[in-house]
């Protein structure tokens, strides 16, 4: 699932909680909209590592072509 999905089911489950005053619905909807920034930090941390690996590899690219002449 998305992290939007988990935020929008936690803020569900949080809100139906509060109408209900059912606690453990709140609590899991709190625990989906921490998976929803749990997924949104780790996306980011893996995007910067796919720009790192693609810098490297840039960088080696252009060390061979210096090379070859």
């Amino acid at each position: 699932m998305s992290d939007r999905i988990d935020e929008a089911k936690g803020r569900a489950k949080e809100a139906v909680g509060d109408l209900t005053d059912d606690e453990r619905l709140k609590r899991e909807g709190k625990l989906d909209r921490a998976g929803a920034d749990v997924k949104r930090a780790t996306g980011a941390v893996k995007d910067k590592a796919d720009e790192a690996v693609e810098g490297a590899k840039d960088k080696a690219r252009d060390a061979m072509d210096r090379d070859e002449r």
